[in-house]
Parts: structure tokens; C-alpha cells; sequence
């Protein structure tokens, strides 16, 4: 893993010498290609020994593109899940994602026709990098009402993909619209609800914070790079002694999380991955907030690899429900009877 960290370095350095970030569609998918045809999709499962490892990969995505590595991580979980859900065999050539939210405006629905042949019909909303991407692992609803994850081709004359539904500025690129199905033919995935109910849905949810945290290091690398060369400026050395106390902690966190996770592969790592979230959360608005005071408007106006993670990070972080998710780890922990916090 360790070369193929490397080689996965090459690349994004190719990138990153860009004069401008990857600010069009085809840019992004063409540099998704590239790590697909290099084989640097091919991270290690989640719980396999080598969690750590494959966060390592998706932070150095996220360090020099979040919309690159929105992409990616959603193109490797699919690829975890199909492993997870014993159906490796319907993985085809090039780039996958994963669309399972289920906002009740936009409910996909999969039956059977008379053929017996899964066909979904409905809008897909959050549908990320849809004009990008070839097949997508996608949750619908079956003819029983159960929750059922699909895996569809999108080159089908049934599938439409609109401009609706995105209007961000950070992460624009991604294209998060509403896709409609007309009776697109798919395929099921492992039974009823084991999309939600597999070990890999909270260790997948992990890699989420591993993204945070590299475009947060990544920021706080441009403060370092100013301290070091403005050595008379006590006020961003401040700023970034406490960059590095909250990212070396947000880092332990997910090293600790990591293990936990390689440890106990088949137990639910929902407390664990919670929390592990909110730290990097933390973490990275810390960073944000911190870097800015510290380096003022200049970087978010001549530097584009800044500007624009600067403005992706905080859109990209709205994967988390803020609140609501503290509360559940609240709930969850009020309800833990041996936690006591003991060093």
C-alpha cells in the first residue's frame, strides 16, 4: 500500500500543478479515469487490517481536491460494498458512486416486470458527480416497502440526469443534481436492508472524517509555510500552535478509530465512527476558522488551491447532521453503563 500511496502522490502532484484547480466536469472525471486506469482505486477494505491505510488515501485526495475526492470516496465505498455484499461480480469498468439519501420529496421506487426484471422508477436527489460516473449503487424502496440498494448502469435511455437540484459554490463541480428513472432496468444488492445493517455502513461513514481531515491538514499547511517565513508574526504562530494541537488530536482520534474498527470487524462501529466524526468536524472548522484569521483575504484571493478548498471544505462537512448527530452520540453515551472517561 505503501507504493501505491506513492504512485496515488505522483498524480495528484501532476494535478496540483494545474494553474487552476479542476473546476469542470470533464476535468474532474478525466483525472478520476486516471487513478481508476492506474489502479489507485483499489484501496483496502474497510476492517481488513489496513483501515488506517485506506483513510491515508482519501485524505491526500481530499488535500488536493475535495470534488476529486468526493468522487473517489464514493467510487471506493461502492466498490467496499459490493465486496461486503458478496456481489463483486456485478462490478463493471469505470466510475462508480453511491446515492442513498431518501429525502421524501424524491422517493425511487424498484419493481419487477414481467420478466421478472428490476426496474426503478422515481427521482434520485443528492445524486453526486452524475454526469461523471458510469454505474451508481443507489437505495430504493421495493414493492413491500423495504429498503433495497440497486446497482444500475446509467447509460439508458430511461435514465435522465438534469441540472436540478445544485446550486452550490463550494463543491460545484460535483454536481450533486436529481437524476429520474423510467423504468431503468437494475440489479439488487445483497436483501432487505443490508445496505444500512452490514458492518461497512459505519466504517465507510468513517472515511467521510478521514476526507475532512485532509483538507483541513492541507489548509493548515499554508499557515505553517507563512510562519516560516514570517518569523515575526506572533499572531499566526498562535493561531497555528493551535492548528497543530487540534489536528494531531483529530488525528489520534482516527488512528485510534481505525483500530478499533480492524479490531472488531464485524461489530457495530456506529458509537465509534459518531464520534470520531464530530472530532474531525471540530477539528476542521477549528482550522478554518483559525487559518483565515491568521492568513487574511490574500490566499482566499490568489491562491486557488486555498480558495478552493477553503470553500468546498464547509459544504463538504454538511455531510454531517451537526447537532443531530451529537445528540444521537449523546443519547448513546448517556446510555453506556462502563463509560467513565478514565485516562
Amino acid at each position: 500500500m505503501t507504493d501505491d500511496l506513492q504512485r496515488l502522490a505522483a498524480i495528484l502532484d501532476v494535478i496540483a500543478k494545474r494553474p487552476q484547480p479542476l473546476r469542470h466536469d470533464a476535468e474532474l472525471q478525466v483525472a478520476m479515469r486516471v487513478c481508476v486506469e492506474q489502479g489507485l482505486d483499489r484501496l483496502p477494505l474497510p476492517a481488513g487490517g489496513q483501515t488506517l491505510q485506506r483513510w491515508r488515501a482519501l485524505a491526500s485526495v481530499a488535500g488536493h481536491d475535495l470534488a476529486l475526492a468526493k468522487l473517489y470516496e464514493s467510487h471506493t465505498d461502492a466498490i467496499a460494498i459490493l465486496h461486503e455484499l458478496d456481489s463483486r461480480h456485478l462490478q463493471t469498468d469505470g466510475l462508480w458512486a453511491v446515492w442513498a439519501a431518501d429525502p421524501p420529496y424524491a422517493r425511487l421506487n424498484v419493481g419487477h416486470d414481467a420478466e421478472g426484471v428490476a426496474r426503478l422508477h422515481g427521482r434520485k436527489a443528492w445524486c453526486s458527480g452524475a454526469a461523471q460516473i458510469d454505474s451508481a449503487l443507489i437505495t430504493a424502496w421495493d414493492e413491500q416497502n423495504q429498503p433495497r440498494l440497486v446497482a444500475v448502469n446509467l447509460d439508458q435511455r430511461q435514465v435522465t440526469i438534469s441540472d436540478q437540484g445544485w446550486q452550490a459554490v463550494g463543491m460545484a463541480t460535483t454536481a450533486s443534481v436529481e437524476v429520474q428513472f423510467d423504468q431503468a432496468q437494475a440489479t439488487l444488492v445483497g436483501g432487505c436492508d443490508s445496505y444500512l445493517s452490514r458492518p461497512g455502513f459505519w466504517q465507510g461513514g468513517a472515511g467521510i472524517a478521514a476526507c475532512w481531515y485532509g483538507a483541513a491538514a492541507a489548509l493548515g499547511q499554508a499557515l505553517k509555510a507563512h510562519c516560516a517565513k514570517r518569523t515575526d508574526d506572533p499572531h499566526a504562530q498562535a493561531h497555528l500552535g493551535a492548528v497543530d494541537a487540534t489536528l494531531s488530536s483529530a488525528a489520534g482520534a482516527l488512528r485510534d478509530c481505525a483500530q478499533w474498527i480492524d479490531q472488531h470487524p464485524r461489530q457495530d462501529a456506529q458509537w465509534v465512527v459518531r464520534r470520531v466524526r464530530a472530532q474531525v468536524e471540530q477539528a476542521a472548522d477549528e482550522v478554518l476558522k483559525r487559518v483565515g484569521r491568521a492568513l487574511g483575504a490574500t490566499p482566499y484571493c490568489r491562491d486557488p488551491h486555498f480558495a478552493r478548498l477553503a470553500a468546498d471544505l464547509p459544504v463538504f462537512m454538511r455531510q454531517s447532521h451537526a447537532e443531530r448527530d451529537l445528540a444521537e452520540l449523546g443519547r448513546q453515551v448517556a446510555n453506556a453503563e462502563h463509560l467513565t472517561w478514565q485516562l
